[in-house]
């Protein structure tokens, strides 16, 4: 007997900029009915996905909500109804001394890149469940595998959601999902920006490639994982260029 082709269905965060346009763009072009999610950038990600609906023919819904925020992260799953790809790409950074860094800007860095995971995941597995079949790929950092000076809090955060993706792909295995992470090292962004040219000119110096990543790298690397043996399942990979390879 046939199988029925599974739809492809998926959700991105932190749309409408940076690594998160480029998976979008992306996805379209693979054929992916699209929600596109973002915090404050509403003109953005509605320009993206008319962009993307007139470009690849297919449905394309801008949705604005605040992925750190348990409740309208509830709000926004109920307008979707089927999921078969959830690309966990919404993220902030904090650069500063960690004794000088308060609570509230702890908690916040915290629910954009770690919390925002669960309260993402415990709504999109059962709706992949529903056919035994689903993907769900994190965008992490290096720093989540190393750590970084005047970066404790993104480090941190970046390594539960490695360790997250590890812990949730043993639990949905049997399920047929599969959850894996990707590691970027420095990546043309604007999260990037507040380095200065002299200091990008450093980074990019250390780096074996010899140059600064592009979110497009990013994007490929997630195509591939759609495509990847489902055997490939539980890995953190690194996107670096080398770097902390």
């Amino acid at each position: 007997m046939q199988q029925t082709p599974i739809p492809k269905i998926a959700l991105v965060t932190g749309a409408s900029r940076g690594i998160g346009r480029a998976i979008a763009e992306a996805l379209a072009a693979e054929g992916y009915r699209l929600y596109l999610t973002c915090k404050s950038s509403e003109a953005e990600l509605t320009q993206l996905s008319n962009q993307l609906s007139e470009r690849c023919h297919v449905e394309c819904t801008p949705i604005l909500a605040d992925i750190g925020d348990p409740q309208a992260v509830d709000w926004l799953f109920s307008q979707i109804e089927d999921l078969t790809l959830l690309v966990n790409n919404a993220g902030i950074s904090h650069i500063g001394l960690l004794h000088q860094m308060s609570v509230p800007e702890w908690q916040r860095l915290m629910d954009v890149n770690l919390n925002a995971l669960f309260y993402t995941c415990r709504l999109a597995v059962p709706l992949m469940l529903q056919r035994h079949a689903g993907k769900i790929i994190n965008i992490s950092s290096v720093w989540g595998n190393s750590g970084a000076s005047m970066e404790v809090a993104y480090s941190a955060s970046k390594g539960g959601v490695n360790a997250f993706t590890k812990a949730l792909a043993k639990e949905l295995a049997p399920s047929g999902i599969q959850v894996n992470a990707i590691a970027c090292g420095v990546i043309d962004t604007d999260m990037n920006r507040h380095f200065s040219t002299e200091e990008m000119e450093a980074l990019r110096c250390e780096i074996p490639a010899d140059r600064i990543g592009q979110p497009r790298e990013a994007a490929e690397l997630v195509c591939s994982l759609l495509h990847a043996p489902s055997y490939l399942t539980g890995q953190v990979i690194t996107l670096d260029g080398g770097w902390q390879t």
